[in-house]
């Protein structure tokens, strides 16, 4: 039973997690990005992908299918493409090589507010408030709490110099994870637009 509740987790979070992307262009957060002061990304002209590019992890690590591997891809290329990056199929002829990784983690929100006591009717004379036409029989206030578990997607981004061997730019952006999945490749291309906004620095 254990097992089969494991197994459900895991394909619920699969499905989750290539929605971080649409989820960010709906109402885009602001990344937060990380750069390598000294290097010149002036001389930047080809890009391509990492070869270990799309891995995850986190507490339920999710297997993407390449479907939702080239939906990514594309989006990113599309972001790139649209800055004046040429994006080239073979790593050894790029300046920087991309990479993204995509990181779950199990959280829970917990929030108390305060709820008002019932009111009843009251259609008599107050000699204190004559125009009342309410009667307030308990006047305290009840402590609601409510929790609520939910996935969050944490997107990283680097810019990898092959040289080098280290990155030299990340952006990283983090959103709630739903449980649809979308296919809409136009909200990928605008999430990945987002995360790639202050590239180059």
């Amino acid at each position: 039973m254990q097992n089969m509740l494991m197994q459900t987790a895991r394909l619920i979070t699969a499905l989750m997690a290539v929605t971080l992307l649409a989820a960010c262009a709906s109402g885009p957060p602001t990344p937060e990005v990380d750069f390598k002061p000294d290097y010149n990304f002036m001389t930047v002209k080809k890009i391509g992908f990492y070869k270990h590019s799309g891995s995850t992890s986190g507490e339920n690590p999710v297997l993407l299918s390449d479907m939702q591997k080239n939906r990514i891809d594309e989006a990113i290329s599309f972001a790139l493409g649209n800055k004046g990056f040429q994006i080239v199929d073979d790593p050894a002829e790029a300046d920087l090589l991309v990479s993204w990784h995509l990181m779950t983690q199990e959280k829970t929100d917990v929030r108390t507010y305060q709820t008002g006591m019932s009111t009843g009717y009251y259609g008599g004379y107050n000699r204190y408030n004559r125009y009342s036409a309410y009667n307030c029989w308990n006047c305290g206030m009840n402590t609601e709490v409510s929790v609520q578990n939910y996935t969050q997607g944490t997107f990283i981004a680097d810019m990898i110099d092959p040289q080098l061997k280290q990155s030299v730019w990340r952006s990283v952006i983090q959103s709630k994870l739903k449980g649809n999945q979308d296919q809409d490749q136009g909200r990928y291309n605008a999430a990945a637009t987002n995360i790639f906004a202050s590239f180059p620095p």
